[in-house]
Parts: C-alpha cells; sequence; structure tokens
C-alpha cells in the first residue's frame, strides 16, 4: 500500500458521503486520537472500532448537529477492503503523524469546502432584502454547485416551511377541537385523557387555538418520514424529486402521511402523476407544488401589498432554518481553529 493509493481511498471515500462526512469524519477523529492520545493499534481495528464512532459522534454533533443513525453494519462498512481498510489506515495514519494532522486537516477542510458553500447561500438571504432576493436564483445555487445538491431537498422543505407557516401565522387562522355530544357517555369514562391529552373536557367542550404548521426538525439525510406537520391536520411531506422512476418509487411508496404536498420542477409534474396512478398513490397526495407556482408567491410575499408585513419575516426564517439545519456553516470555522488545522498548509496532503 502506497500513500498515494491510500489517499484515492480517502479521496473515494469523500466523494461518496453524504453532506455531513460522517463516515469521513470518523476516519479523521481515528487519526486524531492515534496522532495526540497514542491510546490505539491502527493494526488492530478491535481498539477503536466502537469508540471511534463516539469520537466521531460528539464531533458530529457539534458540527453539524446531528449524528449518524444509519445501521451498525453500514458503519461497519467503512473499514471494509473497498473503503478504508487497516493497511489504508495504517498509511495515512503514519503520514498523519509526520505532518502535524494534515491528513485529519485534509478531511476536514472538505466538509469546511462544503459548508463555505453553505455559507454563500446563508448569506444571499442575509445580504438580500425584500426588493433583491430571487428564489429563482437562491434555488439555482443549489442546483449548479455540486457540493450543495444533495441538500436541495432539505433547502426545498426550509423554502416551504417557511413560507407556509408564515401565511398560516400572518392570516391568523385557527382550528377549533369539539366532542360529538352523542359520545358523552364514553367521555365521561375517560375524563382525564380527554383532558390531557385533547384539552377539552364536559365543562369545557370545546377549544380554540392558533394554526401552526411545525418542521419535524433536523434528519437523517436518508429519512422517508414526515418534514412537516400541522396542527389543523396534515402531515406534510415536501420531496423534490429529479425524477428517475425508480428513485420517485423508492421514495413515494415509503410514504406514511395520507395528506402529502410534493414540491417539483414544472417539467416533471407529468411524470409524477403518471408514476402515481401506476402505483395507486394519486389518492394520498393533496397537491402537487410547482416550482413556478413557489417563484409566484414568494415575489408576491416579498414584493407585493402585504410586502411589509411577509418580506423580512420570510428571509428571516429562511436564514434561520439554514442555521439550524446547517450548524457546521457557522461552528466549522472555530474548530479548525482550535484543532489548529488553520495554520496547515493544503500542499502538504495533495499528491496528486
Amino acid at each position: 500500500m502506497t500513500l498515494d493509493n491510500a489517499k484515492k481511498a480517502l479521496d473515494l471515500l469523500i466523494g461518496k458521503a453524504r453532506v455531513h462526512l460522517y463516515k469521513p469524519i470518523q476516519i479523521a477523529e481515528i487519526l486524531y486520537r492515534d496522532r495526540i492520545y497514542g491510546d490505539i493499534n491502527i493494526s488492530d481495528l478491535e481498539t477503536y472500532r466502537s469508540k471511534s464512532k463516539k469520537w466521531r459522534d460528539i464531533v458530529s454533533y457539534d458540527l453539524v448537529g446531528n449524528i449518524s443513525t444509519s445501521s451498525a453494519r453500514f458503519q461497519d462498512d467503512l473499514f471494509n477492503a473497498n473503503a478504508i481498510p487497516i493497511d489504508v489506515l495504517r498509511e495515512l495514519a503514519i503520514y498523519n503523524k509526520q505532518t502535524d494532522g494534515s491528513v485529519e486537516s485534509y478531511i476536514y477542510k472538505h466538509l469546511e469546502n462544503r459548508n463555505l458553500q453553505m455559507f454563500n447561500a446563508l448569506d444571499y438571504c442575509i445580504d438580500s432584502n425584500k426588493e433583491t432576493f430571487d428564489l429563482e436564483t437562491f434555488i439555482n445555487m443549489f442546483w449548479e454547485q455540486k457540493g450543495l445538491r444533495r441538500s436541495l431537498d432539505k433547502i426545498y422543505e426550509i423554502i416551504v416551511y417557511s413560507l407556509f407557516d408564515l401565511l398560516v401565522t400572518e392570516m391568523n387562522i385557527q382550528i377549533e377541537v369539539s366532542f360529538d355530544s352523542s359520545k358523552q357517555n364514553i367521555i365521561n369514562r375517560f375524563p382525564d385523557f380527554a383532558k390531557k391529552v385533547i384539552g377539552i373536557d364536559v365543562n369545557t367542550p370545546s377549544m380554540k387555538a392558533l394554526a401552526k404548521i411545525n418542521r419535524v426538525g433536523v434528519a437523517n439525510a436518508a429519512d422517508r418520514g414526515i418534514d412537516m406537520w400541522a396542527n389543523f391536520g396534515p402531515a406534510i411531506q415536501v420531496k423534490h424529486l429529479t425524477l428517475k422512476e425508480e428513485l420517485a418509487e423508492e421514495i413515494v411508496s415509503s410514504l406514511s402521511a395520507d395528506r402529502i404536498v410534493i414540491v417539483c420542477k414544472d417539467a416533471e409534474q407529468k411524470v409524477i402523476i403518471s408514476l402515481l396512478n401506476q402505483i395507486g398513490w394519486k389518492a394520498r397526495i393533496q397537491s402537487i407544488v410547482l416550482e413556478s407556482e413557489l417563484i409566484k408567491w414568494y415575489s408576491e410575499a416579498l414584493r407585493g401589498e402585504y410586502a411589509n408585513i411577509l418580506g423580512d419575516k420570510l428571509l428571516s426564517s429562511i436564514s434561520k432554518e439554514i442555521a439550524l439545519e446547517f450548524p457546521s456553516v457557522i461552528n466549522i470555522i472555530p474548530f479548525m481553529k482550535e484543532r489548529g488545522y488553520d495554520l496547515i498548509s493544503d500542499e502538504i496532503f495533495y499528491l496528486d
């Protein structure tokens, strides 16, 4: 095993990694542990196989606000022959110690570069105002940059959530919960349940609340669950599909909600409808929102009659949700300085 081949294996791992780089981070933390503490034996996988997941999770949580939820088997694939086996890791560890952490730095600078692109997207939101923010330009930033493309679904979720929740709030929509008087005997048998879970009882037979849409939160990249839920009924799953039929069928057939919103590019609407009809899922789709509709709604909110009420709040919501979804946009720079990676020349581990 040569250092050049070891670097190629690492580059392949980084290239395949999801946006949060969980597996590359695990390799970086093994190398960091070996270099700083010297309490593991790179040639003995059992001295770090399980522990390295914990080291990775600590850093991942600080940098990206989440940890890997993949299966144990998938996580252990990291050390397979087609990923980073011991002989590759050994070669990387030797060079990493010789160069005071250059391999660790190399891995984290890939994360930093991905997040620099996200930082530019966040900057676009912050620096824009109601007159200058253009949704189509913003979306194209993610289409055109490879490092951002894998985050496109999450960005669409943020775009939709920010607009939907703002409009529901500003419309002051209210919901009412009440019970059927013919069912009072059942309520009499479960008064604590009615009060504690539903919020009504025989003395207060109905209640009103403001309508609200909530994001489920930061999710694993492979999650097919609910994206948003509303206290007035629908569980909303926003899927921006760059359609290949196999991918679309995999996503749609695994949805759990019965009122689903799909967001797609205009040109893909017919393909989605055709596929939904083929697999018998059309009845579960509440609506299909086209990208052109989102652009129109954003233009109205930012520059329409009620822009003074909606515009600034909408841009603020997008910025806030990006920071919550991708905390490494903010956290990566102090981490790099703390570890001293900012002082390591990029040239050291660039062997090509």
